[in-house]
């Protein structure tokens, strides 16, 4: 997949069958969709090509918006490039861009920049400035400038609506395995290795201590998960610990890892953590040793879990 980071970056003299949208998740209800794209494209010849947005458009028009996002943008573009589009643009979104009128995004955009010969969008989408412009009005200018719209029925728009506010609230609620019914994958967080106050090491409990950069990732409700990580390509398990660490009194919320039968320094490391299975809320001890003990409990279901489930 061919991956651009503006409108201006992409040209193809081949045709593009275009869909455009946030697809954050890229979970169920968004594989439809993306099933007729590269379905559309393969049987006429032209390049499937995706059309997404950064910042999220609520981020910029709605100030105060405290939006989280079930994906970074690096790991939207993994999950499309696996489902095998061929183009994707990540193009900025400001105030200027929300100003074009319909016809300037159509002629501009659609059709002098990206080579449109069908697009396939909601039935209820609406676009230009001030969002005036409906489908209808997509549909005609498509007789103009002699591209397709396909329209995406109700019905696959309403799934994508619930799946995506089902998904957060599920998230957020720590019922995770909610959310992956509804993703079709393990949910998963991408961050760095950092270092740590190293306390886990003393009750032999050693963690990676995962930093993400990017603010507006959602991250699962405290507590204790079951998860895994693909490291050195091999796929290693482990528990993780999402919260403020109460029994050491902290007060910055961390996360946490630890990877059962693994010793190696993974300090610098950028890992990608798939999540399975909530054991338990965040609790705080009386003593390190009620705290070990505790973590030999979570670590035997961690991988009797994992002896139960093909993760």
């Amino acid at each position: 997949m061919k991956i651009f980071n503006s409108i201006q970056e992409f040209s193809s003299a081949t045709k593009t069958i275009v869909t455009l949208g946030t697809f954050d998740g890229v979970h169920k209800g968004h594989k439809s969709i993306l099933d007729k794209l590269i379905t559309s494209s393969k049987s006429s010849g032209c390049e499937s090509l995706v059309l997404t947005f950064f910042p999220h458009p609520r981020m910029v028009l709605q100030q105060n918006t405290d939006l989280k996002l079930l994906n970074t943008i690096e790991e939207k573009a993994v999950l499309l490039e696996n489902e095998g589009i061929d183009n994707l643009i990540i193009h900025p979104f400001d105030h200027a861009f929300s100003r074009l009128t319909a016809e300037e995004f159509v002629k501009d955009i659609l059709v002098d920049k990206l080579n449109i010969s069908k697009i396939i969008i909601g039935h209820d989408h609406r676009f230009g400035r001030n969002r005036t412009a409906t489908i209808d009005d997509l549909i005609r200018f498509g007789h103009e400038y002699g591209f397709e719209v396909e329209k995406i029925s109700a019905l696959e728009i309403n799934e994508v609506s619930v799946s995506s506010t089902k998904i957060r609230n599920a998230l957020t609620s720590g019922s995770v395995e909610t959310a992956n019914e509804f993703l079709g994958y393990p949910y998963f967080i991408t961050g760095t290795v950092v270092q740590g106050k190293q306390l886990g090491r003393t009750i032999n409990f050693p963690t990676a201590n995962i930093e993400i950069n990017e603010s507006y990732k959602l991250i699962p409700a405290n507590g204790v998960y079951v998860v895994s990580s693909m490291i050195d390509d091999k796929m290693v398990q482990g528990m993780m610990n999402i919260g403020t660490r109460p029994t050491v009194n902290g007060t910055n919320t961390t996360i946490e890892v630890h990877y059962h039968d693994f010793d190696g320094d993974l300090y610098g490391s950028k890992l990608t953590v798939s999540i399975y299975h909530r054991l338990r809320d965040e609790v705080k001890f009386e003593s390190f040793d009620a705290l070990k003990l505790q973590l030999e409990k979570d670590k035997q279901q961690s991988l009797d879990y994992f002896k139960n489930n093909r993760a």
